[in-house]
């Protein structure tokens, strides 16, 4: 009797696991609809208004309080200052789910597939989406808006049906700030994509490129990314890192020359990053990658999308990275989000800290923008925000601390005395002997002289406190 009784309670439970785990075919939370044909009906936000700029004071938490688009600062708008875009993976890919736990999010039009109708289902929400956000660029990886077939024909085929309806939904308006492929999900990459060592992926990696390129291309993107998520090793012993770094170059050299044979003119861009999934990645941060793309001649057809928690997983600051790639004329992109300094991995949060954003605009503005580039928002909800207002919020505060960080920066510029204060400290090179020095026209016979002749060299405070008040009396 006890064993009937266990066999039974075993399966009431299995019945309820697959009740419960079989999604709705359309699901009509908040006043969605179903067509006959399954399709979703109206609105995929009717909550959610056009959000609108009602300044500092507003209380209204789906209304920007210091983004005002058409408002002119340092003789630009704030909307070409800042170049915002919607990374379409987190936003409508991102599950919750982490190491340690299942997926949290269920957004209302999911159906629980990865079919061709659920792809495009979303692309309409992404348009939706980015209309009420009103931000008009967007970027996706190829595998996140169109599922894989059994075969790369038909994988290529796929993508081919949900762009079409990209291309159409986005009309003169909206564009992608950037396309890529997604080259370090799938097993076959689990040894990297351009530095495995299997030639088959190699070459599956070439053809996949190409066609994430194409439809970049196509859909009138501004730039074309590579994120190398496993270009590099576990362990040394195995690897031979030299043959995959010229195995890499190679790759991009090749990428390089299928932009021009098409003649897309977007900016080919790389993403460093130091690890994860990979112990070592190559492209470990932005003087790095500089390196790579300087000993392979690759300079000319590069430039970098620093990623801000990627350069602090690496041990700098966002700001070191872009200082780094500005002073190299090599800064194409920003990727705004930030990570925790209590959680050891890559989080992918908002950047909601005014002190930092104020930082990366520093930059910015040094770079006299960023355009064809932009700041995309590669980061995602917390694994417990569940809403789908919470998308809306979290945007609307990343965009805020920015637009924030823009108007701290251009009252630095104006106020000057940050810009004094390091002017002041290196006066003494604004001299004929300094002038020398940095022409490269002073030798060391000539400086021994002048040492010995003015003797113990008097040093001057750096400052470092007043720099800071400055900088802090902008915030």
């Amino acid at each position: 009797m006890a064993g009937r009784i266990l066999l039974l309670v075993l399966f009431m439970n299995a019945v309820f696991f697959i009740v419960n785990a079989v999604p709705e075919t359309c699901p009509a939370d908040l006043g969605g609809k179903c067509g006959e044909d399954g399709e979703w009906e109206g609105e995929f936000f009717p909550g959610v208004p056009k959000i609108k700029y009602e300044g500092p004071s507003s209380k209204n938490p789906l209304s920007y309080k210091w983004y005002n688009a058409e408002e002119v600062i340092l003789g630009k708008k704030m909307k070409d200052w800042l170049r915002f875009s919607v990374a379409f993976w987190h936003t409508f890919r991102g599950t919750g789910a982490d190491p340690f736990g299942a997926p949290t999010k269920y957004w209302p039009w999911e159906d629980g597939t990865n079919s061709i109708a659920m792809a495009k289902r979303r692309m309409r929400a992404n348009f939706e989406f980015l209309s009420k956000l009103g931000v008009d660029r967007w970027c996706f990886h190829d595998r996140d808006i169109a599922p894989d077939g059994k075969t790369l024909k038909e994988t290529n085929s796929n993508l081919d049906e949900v762009v079409a309806l990209a291309k159409e939904l986005q009309g003169d308006k909206i564009r992608p700030l950037w396309g890529t492929a997604q080259l370090f999900m799938h097993p076959r990459y689990m040894h990297g994509a351009a530095t495995s060592s299997e030639l088959g992926v190699y070459a599956y990696a070439a053809a996949q490129v190409k066609k994430a390129m194409e439809v970049t291309h196509y859909l009138g993107g501004e730039n074309y990314v590579f994120w190398g998520g496993r270009e590099g090793y576990q362990t040394l012993l195995n690897t031979d890192m030299e043959r995959e770094l010229d195995h890499m170059a190679k790759f991009l050299e090749a990428a390089a020359a299928y932009k021009k044979k098409i003649g897309f003119n977007g900016t080919l861009l790389i993403e460093p990053k130091p690890q994860e999934p990979t112990k070592h990645q190559y492209d470990w941060d932005a003087a790095t990658t500089l390196n790579f793309l300087r000993k392979y001649g690759l300079l000319a057809e590069f430039k970098l999308n620093i990623e801000c928690n990627h350069a602090t997983l690496s041990g700098h600051s966002c700001h070191h990275d872009l200082e780094t790639a500005r002073i190299n004329g090599m800064l194409g992109n920003i990727d705004a989000n930030t990570g925790d300094p209590q959680v050891g991995w890559d989080t992918d949060q908002f950047l909601t800290d005014v002190g930092e954003a104020t930082m990366v605009m520093i930059s910015v503005i040094r770079n006299g923008g960023l355009a064809p580039g932009g700041f995309n928002f590669d980061a995602k909800l917390r694994r417990e925000s569940t809403d789908v207002e919470d998308l809306f919020i979290a945007h609307i505060s990343g965009m805020d601390t920015l637009a924030r960080g823009l108007r701290n920066a251009a009252k630095l510029i104006e106020d000057g005395s940050l810009a004094e204060l390091v002017s002041k400290r290196y006066s003494s090179f604004d001299t004929e002997l300094g002038a020398q020095i940095e022409a490269g026209k002073a030798d060391f016979e000539m400086l021994e002289k002048k040492a010995m002749e003015w003797g113990e060299p008097k040093v001057a405070s750096a400052k470092q406190e007043l720099a800071e008040m400055i900088f802090q009396s902008a915030l």
